[in-house]
C-alpha cells in the first residue's frame, strides 16, 4: 500500500501509552501522535468510567487537560452527541433493503439523493450526516467483501482516498466502531479497510483506538489471508497491513509469527515479521531468521514444512524477484554468511595446488564465536535446497563453498561443523563447477585427513570427522551410495532426495585421487579405538568404518592384520553396549572362516590367539560377555561351515577345550540376565549359543533353581536376616568336615551362614564343599546336613556347573577306586556320562546326593550328545577327503560311509541312554539286605518316608524327562524289559510311561515269549492306572494274542506262557468290565486244552504201574488249571489274589 507511504502512524511509544493507559506517557506524546488517538481519549473522558478510584479520577483530570487545547476535541464530542440507537435502526434496515436486491438504484435508508461528491457532502455535512455518510460507505464495502467469495478487490472510495479530510473520517470510523460494535464487528471493519486505498493506515488507527482487539483484529485477518501471500495482490496488502500492526506492536510481533504458523497462511508476513524483529539482547550465535526459517523446514510438522517450501518454490518463480519477502529473507542470510567468513578467504587456489602452513596460505580460520551460527546456516541451507528446492545463485553458491572449505578451530563445534560441511559437499555437489573450486575442495579434504587425528585429541571427543571420511571412502569402493545418502541425511537431520548418479564425480575424487582402497584399510588399521565404546557415544565411529571394511573384505584382500584392533575394541568397552559390536563380530568371524574369493582361499582374517583370551581376571564383565560370544558364535560357525572348508582343503583353528574350561560360561550368562537392559541383544545370543552347543547348562530345573536361589524372596531373607559378624573361612570349613560325625552341629552353623551368601560369593567354598561329600555317607551324619549341602550344591550349579560337576564325581568315587585311578576329566565325562553312577555303592540310598548324582547324569547325557554332534562334524569332512571320497553324490544326498557314521552315533547314544535307564531302574529294587531287614535300618519296609522309597521317587522324575524328551528311549528300554517287580513303581511313579501304550502292539508280535509276557503284564498295569479307550483297543489285542498262542505253544511253553499272563487277565477286566465275555471265552479254552491235556496223559499211562509218574508229568496242566480257577474266581469277586496253596489245598 503505497499510498499510506507518507502518513504518520502510530508509534509503538504511543501504542504501549495507550494500551497501558499511561498518562504521563500519553502527555509527552506529539501534537500530531495525539492527535491519532483524540477518538478514544474523548470517549474516555466523557464517557462514565466502571473505575470510581482515586488514582483514576487524577487520571482522568489529566486527560481533560491533555485535550483542552485540541481543537479537533469539539468535533469529536460533536460526534459523540448522536443518536447512535436511531442511527442503528436505519443502518439495519439498509442492511435489509440490500439483502433483497433493492439498494441498485441507489436508494439508501442512510442517506438521501446527494447533491454534490462524497467528499463535498463530507465536508458540509453535520456530525450526524458525517456519521451516516462514512457508515453507508463501509457498510456498502463490506456487503461487497462478502459477495466476493474470497477474490481479491479495490474498492474506490473518495472519502477515503481524499488527504484533506482523512482525519475526520478516521475520526468517525473509530466512533461508528466504538458505539455501533455489534453492528460493526471490528474484525469485519479490519477486513473491509484492506479494500480500500490507505486501508492499513486506517486499520492502524482503528486498533490503536481500541487496543484490547490487537490480536483479535490480527488472527481474524490471518484467517482470512491466502496460503500463499506472495502470490496475489491481497495477499501483499495483507501482510503490508499486518506488518504495519505489528511494527505499532512490537511486543506481539513474535505471537502473530505463531498464529502465521498455527494457520498456515501468509508465509510472507512470517519471513517478514522476522527480518523487522529486533532483540532486546541478539544472540550471537544463531539469528532470528534462522532459527525460524530451520525450525519450519526442520521440524516435525510436515504441513508446515510442505506449505513453507511451496512459498519458496513459488517465491522463485515470481517475476518482482527484487522486491519479494523471499528476495529480501536470502539477502539477509547471505549477509549473514558473509559476516563470519574468514576476512582473508579466498576461492583462488596457488598455482602449485600444495597446501602451506596456516600463516602463509592466506587460509585463515574460522572463528570460534562463529562455528555454531555457521553450522546452523549449513543446515538451513541444505534445508532450503534439499526440501524447499531453492536454486542458489553464483553468489549464493561461491559463498558457501567458502564457508564448506573454512577450517574451524579444535572443538566439538568445530568437529561438527567439518562434518555438516563434508556432508553438503556430498548432498549437493553442483556447488562445485569449476576447476578451481574442485581443486579447492581437493585440498580441503585432505586437510581434514591431515588433521583428524588433532581434532580428535584437541576437542576430547570419540566421534570425529575421520571416521566419516573412512566410512564414505568404503562405500564409494563397495559402490554402496545408497549407504552414503542415509549417512549424509542422518548427520545433517534431514531426509533429503539425492541422486545416486549425483555422487560420481565425488566417488571419483575418493577413490583415485584421495582414498585408493588400501589406504583406506591401512589407515582403518592404525585408528586409535574408542575408550569406553558404549550406546551413549553418538556419531561416527571407528567401529562403523571397521565393520564396512570387513563386510567388503579389503583386509583380507590387501592382506592387513585387523584381529589386534578388534581385540583391543572389545577390551575397551563398557555399558550400554553399542549397537554395532555384534555386528562387527559376527563379521569378523565371517571374514576368518569364508575367503573373499574362491581363487584365492587362504585371503582370511586370523582368529583371536588363545593367549589372549585366557587373562579374564582383567577384563570387565561387558568384555567377558562379548569374547564368550565371539568364541561360541566362532565354533558355531566353525562346525556349520565344515563341509565348505574341506572342500577348500582349510582347517581353521578351534578353540581348545582347556580354554573353554577356563571360561565360566553359566556365570556370565547369569550375569548378562541382570543387564538385559544394558546389553541389548547380548543376552540372547547368547542363550541362542548355549542351548545350541551347551544344552547342559539349559536344562529348565537349572533356570527354576536359579530363580529360587537369586529370586526376590532370598534376597529378601538375606536382608532381613540379622548380620552375621562371624566370617568362616575355608579351612575351617574342611576341618569340621574330617571331623564328622562329633562335629555336626559346629558344620551345621557353618553350612547355615553359607546358604546366606550368593552363588557368586559360594564359588570359594566350592572345593571345600565337594571334597568332603564323602564324609557325609557315615551312619551317624544327621539328614539336615547332607540336605543343607544338597541347597548349597544347587546354589553352586547356577554359577559354576562345569567344574562342580567334575570336582563332585571325583570326590563321590569308591575310596578304593578312588586311590587306583586318575581323576575324572570334563572330556572323559562327556565321553562316557556312565561314570557318574560308578559311584559309591552309599550313594544310592541317601536322597540328598542321589539327587544330585541324578542331576549330573542327566547334564552330561546332553553333554554327551551335542560332543559326538559336533565330533561327527568336526572329523566327517575331513576323512572323507583324506579318504579322497566326494562329499556329495551327484544326487545331492549324502553318500553311505556319512549315514553310517550317522547311524553309528544314533546307536551310540541310544545304548548310553538305555544303559543309563537300565542301572537306574536296578537302583530301584531293595537289596538282599532290605529285603531281609524288611527295608533300612531305619524304616519300615513300604514306609513312605524310607531312603529307598526317596530314591525311587527322584529316579522316577528323571526318567519320566528323559522319556518326554525322546519317547525312543521309552520304547527302546521296554523293548529291552527289566524286573516284573519294578512295573507296578515305573507305571505309578512315571507319568510319560502312557506312551508305551503306542507300541505295546509292536511288542507283542516280537517272537520272544518273554517280551510278549512283559507286554502283556506291562498292559494290565497301565489299564489300570489309565482306563482309557486305547487301553480297552490294547487289551483285546492282547486277549486275542493269548488266544492265538493258546492254539500254537507247546505242552511247555503254554504253561510257560499263561502262569504268568492269567492274573493280568483279572486286570483287565477290573479296568473294563465289557471284556469279561472274551475273557471268560478264553479262561474256558484254556481249561478245555489243560483237561484235555490232563485226559490224554491218563489215558495213555497205565495207572497202577505210573501212578507216580503220572502225578508229577501232570502237575504243570494242574497248576494251570487252578490258575484258572484263580483267575476265573478273581473276575467274579474282584478280590485279590489268595495265596496259591491256600487254594491248592482247599
Amino acid at each position: 500500500m503505497a499510498d499510506s507511504a507518507g502518513l504518520q502512524f502510530v508509534s509503538s511509544f504511543a501504542f504501549e501509552a495507550m494500551q497501558k493507559v499511561d498518562v504521563v506517557r500519553l502527555a509527552a506524546l506529539s501534537d500530531p501522535e495525539l492527535r491519532l488517538l483524540l477518538p478514544c481519549l474523548v470517549r474516555m473522558a466523557l464517557c462514565a468510567p466502571a473505575d470510581q478510584s482515586h488514582t483514576w479520577a487524577q487520571d482522568k483530570k489529566l486527560i481533560l487537560r491533555l485535550l483542552s487545547g485540541v481543537e479537533a476535541v469539539n468535533s469529536i464530542v460533536a460526534l459523540l452527541s448522536v443518536d447512535f440507537h436511531a442511527l442503528e435502526q436505519d443502518a439495519r434496515k439498509e442492511q435489509q433493503f440490500r439483502n433483497k436486491g433493492g439498494g441498485s438504484n441507489g436508494e439508501s435508508f442512510l442517506v438521501s439523493q446527494l447533491q454534490h461528491g462524497l467528499t463535498l457532502e463530507f465536508e458540509h455535512s453535520d456530525p450526524l450526516r458525517r456519521l451516516r455518510l462514512t457508515l453507508s460507505e463501509l457498510l456498502v464495502i463490506m456487503n461487497k467483501v462478502t459477495d466476493s467469495n474470497g477474490e481479491f478487490f479495490l474498492k474506490s472510495s473518495e472519502l477515503f482516498e481524499s488527504p484533506v479530510y482523512l482525519e475526520e473520517v478516521a475520526d468517525v470510523l473509530c466512533i461508528l466502531q466504538a458505539e455501533l460494535p455489534f453492528l460493526l464487528p471490528i474484525v469485519d471493519v479490519a477486513e473491509a479497510l484492506l479494500h480500500v486505498r490507505n486501508g492499513d493506515w486506517f486499520m492502524c488507527l482503528l486498533v490503536a483506538n481500541v487496543p484490547d482487539s490487537f490480536n483479535e483484529v490480527c488472527r481474524g485477518l490471518i484467517k482470512n489471508g491466502e496460503r500463499q501471500d506472495e502470490e496475489s495482490v491481497g495477499g501483499r496488502h495483507r501482510t503490508e497491513a499486518l506488518r504495519q500492526l505489528c511494527l505499532m506492536n512490537p511486543s506481539q510481533a513474535l505471537n502473530i509469527r505463531a498464529m502465521v504458523v498455527e494457520e498456515c497462511h501468509l508465509p510472507g508476513l512470517g519471513v517478514a515479521l522476522t527480518l523487522d524483529y529486533k532483540p532486546d539482547a541478539p544472540d550471537e550465535a544463531v539469528s532470528p531468521l534462522v532459527s525460524y526459517v530451520s525450525g519450519l523446514l526442520l521440524g516435525t510438522n510436515s504441513k508446515v514444512r510442505t506449505w513453507f517450501s511451496m512459498f519458496i518454490r513459488n517465491g522463485q518463480q515470481s517475476k518482482r524477484e527484487s522486491s519479494s519477502v523471499l528476495w529480501q529473507m536470502r539477502r539477509q542470510l547471505l549477509l549473514e554468511l558473509v559476516a563470519i567468513l574468514p576476512r582473508s578467504r579466498s576461492t583462488r587456489v596457488p598455482n602449485n595446488g600444495k597446501i602451506d602452513d596456516e600463516g602463509s596460505s592466506g587460509y585463515s580460520g574460522l572463528r570460534e564465536e562463529h562455528v555454531v551460527k555457521a553450522s546452523a546456516l549449513l543446515r538451513l541451507y541444505c534445508a532450503l535446497m534439499g526440501i524447499a528446492s531453492l536454486r542458489p545463485t553464483d553468489e549464493e553458491a561461491e559463498q558457501l563453498l567458502q564457508l564448506m572449505t573454512s577450517r574451524p578451530p579444535a572443538t566439538p563445534a568445530g568437529v561438527r561443523f567439518v562434518s555438516l560441511s563434508f556432508c553438503k559437499l556430498l548432498a549437493f555437489p553442483t556447488l562445485v563447477s569449476t576447476p578451481e573450486q574442485e581443486q579447492l575442495m581437493v585440498m580441503w579434504l585432505s586437510w581434514m585427513i591431515k588433521e583428524e587425528e588433532y581434532f580428535e585429541s584437541a576437542a576430547g571427543v570419540s566421534a570425529s570427522f575421520g571416521e566419516m571420511l573412512l566410512l564414505v571412502a568404503m562405500y564409494f569402493h563397495s559402490n554402496q551410495l545408497s549407504s552414503i545418502i542415509e549417512l549424509v541425511c542422518s548427520t545433517l537431520g534431514m531426509k533429503i532426495a539425492i541422486k545416486p548418479g549425483s555422487l560420481s564425480k565425488m566417488k571419483t575424487i575418493f577413490t583415485q585421487e584421495i582414498f585408493t582402497e588400501q589406504v583406506v584399510t591401512a589407515h582403518a588399521v592404525r585408528v586409535a579405538v574408542t575408550n569406553n565404546l558404549s550406546a551413549n557415544i553418538s556419531g561416527f565411529l571407528p567401529i562403523h568404518c571397521i565393520y564396512q571394511l570387513l563386510r567388503s573384505r579389503a583386509f583380507t584382500k590387501h592382506k592387513v592384520s585387523i584381529k589386534d584392533w578388534i581385540y583391543r575394541q572389545l577390551c575397551e568397552t563398557t555399558t550400554p553396549i553399542h549397537t554395532q559390536l555384534i555386528p562387527l563380530i559376527d563379521a569378523y568371524i565371517n571374514s576368518i572362516l569364508t575367503p573373499a574369493s574362491k581363487a584365492n582361499p587362504e585371503a582370511t582374517n586370523q582368529p583371536i590367539t588363545d593367549t589372549w583370551l585366557r587373562g579374564r581376571q582383567r577384563y570387565s564383565i561387558t568384555t567377558q560377555l562379548l569374547i564368550l560370544y565371539y568364541i561360541l558364535s566362532y565354533e558355531e560357525n566353525l562346525l556349520a561351515s565344515t563341509k565348505q572348508l574341506a572342500l577348500m582343503k582349510r582347517k581353521p583353528k578351534s578353540y581348545s577345550a582347556a580354554l573353554m574350561d577356563q571360561i565360566p560360561i553359566k556365570y556370565l550368562v547369569t550375569q548378562a540376565q541382570g543387564l538385559q537392559q544394558e546389553l541389548g541383544g547380548l543376552h540372547s545370543a547368547l542363550l541362542r549359543l548355549l542351548a545350541t552347543n551347551y544344552p547342559h547348562l539349559c536344562l529348565v530345573e537349572d533356570w527354576v533353581c536359579e530363580e529360587e536361589v537369586t529370586g526376590t524372596l532370598p534376597l529378601l531373607r538375606r536382608m532381613m536376616l540379622p548380620f552375621i559378624a562371624r566370617r568362616y573361612t575355608q579351612n575351617q570349613l574342611h576341618q569340621a568336615f574330617q571331623k564328622l560325625p562329633s562335629s555336626s552341629p559346629r558344620l551345621m552353623r557353618i553350612l547355615e551362614y553359607l546358604t546366606l551368601l550368593s552363588p557368586g560369593d559360594l564359588i570359594p567354598y566350592a572345593e571345600a564343599l565337594t571334597a568332603s561329600m564323602s564324609l557325609l555317607l557315615q551312619p551317624a551324619v544327621p539328614r539336615r546336613l547332607i540336605q543343607t549341602l544338597n541347597k548349597l550344591w544347587m546354589g553352586l550349579n547356577t554359577v559354576m556347573p562345569r567344574r562342580l560337576w567334575v570336582m563332585t564325581v571325583n570326590a563321590l568315587q569308591p575310596s578304593a577306586t578312588l586311590q587306583q585311578q586318575q581323576t575324572c576329566t570334563q572330556n572323559d565325562l562327556m565321553i562316557d556320562p556312565l561314570i557318574v553312577l560308578r559311584c559309591d555303592q552309599r550313594v544310592y540310598r541317601c536322597p540328598p546326593l542321589m539327587d544330585i548324582v541324578l542331576h549330573m547324569l542327566n547334564g552330561y547325557l546332553l553333554a554327551s550328545k551335542a560332543y559326538l554332534q559336533s565330533h561327527l562334524k568336526e572329523t566327517a569332512d575331513f576323512e572323507r577327503q583324506s579318504q579322497t571320497v566326494s562329499s556329495v553324490t551327484g544326487s545331492g544326498q549324502l553318500d553311505t560311509p556319512e549315514v553310517t557314521r550317522e547311524e553309528l552315533k544314533n546307536a551310540l547314544l541310544a545304548a548310553q541312554d538305555s544303559a543309563a535307564v537300565q542301572i537306574l531302574l536296578e537302583l530301584c529294587l531293595p537289596t538282599s539286605d532290605e529285603q531281609q531287614s524288611g527295608g533300612s535300618s531305619e524304616k519300615p519296609q513300604g514306609g513312605l518316608l524310607s531312603d529307598l522309597r526317596e530314591v525311587q521317587c527322584l529316579i522316577c522324575c528323571l526318567l519320566h524327562q528323559m522319556f518326554i524328551a525322546d519317547p525312543n528311549i521309552a520304547k527302546l528300554i521296554h523293548f529291552q524289559g527289566y524286573p516284573q517287580a519294578l512295573l507296578p513303581l515305573t507305571v505309578a511313579g512315571i507319568p510319560s510311561i502312557h506312551i508305551c501304550l503306542d507300541f505295546i502292539p509292536e511288542l507283542l508280535a516280537q517272537p520272544q515269549l518273554e517280551k510278549q509276557i512283559f507286554a502283556i503284564q506291562l498292559l494290565s498295569h497301565l489299564c489300570t492306572q489309565y482306563a482309557l479307550p486305547k487301553s480297552l483297543s490294547v487289551a483285546r489285542l492282547a486277549i486275542s494274542v493269548m488266544g492265538t498262542l493258546l492254539t500254537v505253544l507247546s505242552r511247555a511253553k503254554r504253561y510257560s506262557f499263561f502262569m504268568p499272563t492269567l492274573p493280568c487277565l483279572v486286570a483287565f477286566c477290573q479296568a473294563f468290565p465289557p471284556l469279561y465275555d472274551d475273557v471268560a471265552a478264553l479262561l474256558v479254552q484254556v481249561g478245555q486244552v489243560c483237561a484235555s491235556d490232563v485226559a490224554t496223559k491218563a489215558r495213555d499211562v497205565d495207572p497202577f504201574i505210573a501212578r507216580d509218574t503220572l502225578f508229577y508229568n501232570s502237575y504243570s496242566h494242574v497248576m494251570l488249571c487252578i490258575h484258572i480257577l484263580k483267575t476265573y474266581l478273581g473276575i467274579l469277586t474282584h478280590n485279590p489274589w489268595l495265596s496259591y496253596y491256600h487254594v491248592l489245598f482247599s
